[in-house]
């Protein structure tokens, strides 16, 4: 062994840390040794528990954001030694080469905000650009109060930063200051929903605050169309109001939405071009509709149709899938029952084995869902690649989080088309808690549900709508940019419109009507495809 190696053995050691050999070759022939051992100390603190640094875990020191349970990695990795076939090895791997990944990647020009993780994906799909956005990577860390403070602060800061370019809402003060005036006076305020409640005369009285206080803003029934309006305000929402301070009261005038602004522009592509939306497949379902599922995978591949139908398939270069790939195992109690494939792994191998069968010119982009095989709380990352390593090894696919942002058809010519998808597990709640949904069709009108989201400009605005992890660097469900196309799932019901230049799009199902959803009144609509004519913006459903 040469004096080089010898060295970083020697350092290392007295720093309480074993080195595997492959790390020694690395570090002694691509790593500055100095600048190595630089990073090393100055993640000290954070790293007392690891032991072995190897090059699995080389991206610790290299910007890993949060570190896991080192003394759980290492016993791991012990019994993938003794067992190959151990995935939570597999899984520490993967983790520590994503981060290793974005840390090379940080010092690296970028154009947008594009993870640079999957352009190895983008580099094979020459004929299908697609670019990545926005998909959420998965931090490790215990999570405490303060990531619930810091998480709320960011989604405030973020619409109170939208709300602040409306031109109803100048002037604006602190809600402290108003709550400390004594005469009546025109003020505008931004505050989030902290309690709605009726009056005794039904006027609405909503509690907002603020990081100065808080304080009731009334919303008088007298005022009809500002009335009928803020019958839809849910709690959390961050909104502007514009009206006159009273006793430590506000008699609104106004109610404002961070919204979508009316100058979206909607672009067209020049050529004719077309894709394909898909969402809660239930693959591993008894009800799953195998042959319907089939005749569509025909289609694509030009085997059944008029000459003219057949033509279109060819020109389809997307093909989107809004979550549930799979229809799970213990989602809710006797799904076992309801299971024609009760092994979650034989799930997601029959559907990369039917997802196969789509032309390879197309680009697939998929997202997860509530029936997926991972955590519930949304943003959910990329699906679990030890769960569902058939999808991941199809090489068309490109596979993003929920909820997730991405860019097709970008040339240096045309800007490309931004698509933002969300399965849609928040749906449920406003369906039943919004009067303006409820009362007009419910789960039959998804085209409302996304609307009032993006009145919001938030995937789920209020607390309890969706269970969610609080990430205490942003909001990730805060609809920053605004797309051209909204994409969801999750009620089984397909519905295409429009709203200010973004075209909405909720996808079908290919799983038959469930006992549960006969009983609740639900009315699913399976096997139909929404396509889309990029030229045109022209948006026809397909019945399979």
């Amino acid at each position: 062994m040469d004096s080089t190696k010898k060295k970083i053995i020697r350092i290392l050691i007295e720093k309480g840390l074993l080195v595997s050999e492959d790390l020694i070759e690395k570090l002694d022939q691509t790593e500055n040794l100095q600048g190595f051992l630089d990073r090393l100390e100055s993640k000290k603190d954070r790293n007392e528990d690891l032991l072995l640094l190897c090059e699995e875990n080389l991206g610790l020191v290299r910007g890993e954001d949060a570190p896991p349970n080192w003394k759980e990695f290492e016993e791991s990795r012990a019994n993938f030694e003794k067992n190959s076939k151990d995935k939570k090895y597999e899984r520490f791997v993967e983790h520590f080469q994503n981060n290793c990944s974005q840390s090379q990647n940080r010092d690296q020009p970028k154009d947008g905000p594009i993870q640079k993780e999957n352009t190895e994906i983008s580099k094979n799909l020459e004929t299908s650009p697609c670019d990545i956005l926005f998909s959420y990577e998965e931090k490790q860390g215990k999570k405490t109060v303060k990531d619930f403070v810091s998480y709320f602060n960011h989604r405030f800061q973020s619409l109170s930063g939208l709300l602040t370019q409306r031109s109803e809402l100048q002037g604006l003060t602190s809600i402290s200051r108003i709550a400390a005036k004594k005469d009546r006076e025109n003020v505008s305020m931004i505050g989030m929903i902290r309690d709605i409640s009726t009056t005794k005369n039904e006027n609405l009285m909503v509690t907002v605050e603020d990081q100065t206080g808080y304080i009731n803003v009334l919303i008088s029934k007298n005022k009809p169309e500002l009335y009928h309006r803020a019958a839809d305000l849910v709690e959390d929402e961050v909104i502007g109001i514009q009206g006159v301070s009273g006793n430590n009261v506000v008699f609104a005038n106004n109610v404002v939405w961070p919204e979508v602004p009316l100058n979206k522009e909607f672009k067209k592509y020049p050529e004719e071009t077309y894709a394909a939306f898909l969402s809660d497949i239930h693959v591993g379902s008894k009800l799953f509709l195998k042959d319907s599922f089939m005749k569509f995978i025909k289609w694509l591949n030009g085997g059944v149709g008029s000459d003219k139908q057949k033509e279109v398939a060819s020109k389809i270069k997307y093909l989107f899938v809004a979550g549930d790939l799979v229809d799970g195992v213990g989602i809710y109690p006797g799904q076992e029952e309801e299971l024609e494939i009760p092994d979650i792994y034989k799930q997601y191998e029959e559907c990369a084995r039917l997802l196969d069968q789509v032309p390879k010119h197309i680009t697939i982009i998929l997202s997860p869902g509530n029936h997926d095989a991972m955590r519930l709380a949304e943003p959910q990352p990329r699906l679990y690649k030890d769960l569902s390593e058939a999808i991941w090894k199809l090489k068309n696919v490109i596979i993003v989080s929920n909820p997730a942002i991405v860019n097709v058809l970008r040339t240096e010519d045309f800007p490309g088309f931004d698509v933002l998808l969300y399965h849609g597990y928040s749906f449920d709640h406003y369906i039943s808690n919004v009067d303006s949904i409820r009362n007009n069709g419910g789960y039959d009108r998804a085209d409302l549900i996304m609307k009032f989201l993006l009145t919001r400009r938030h995937l789920a605005p209020t607390h309890t709508s969706t269970s969610y992890i609080p990430d205490s660097s942003c909001d990730p469900l805060v609809i920053q940019s605004i797309p051209d196309f909204f994409v969801t799932g999750h009620i089984h019901k397909t519905s295409v419109s429009n709203y200010r230049n973004i075209t909405m799009i909720c996808g079908s199902t290919w799983q038959a009507k469930t006992d549960f959803q006969e009983k609740v009144g639900h009315h699913p609509e399976p096997a139909r495809v929404p396509l889309v004519n990029f030229n045109t913006r022209e948006v026809k459903i397909l019945k399979f």
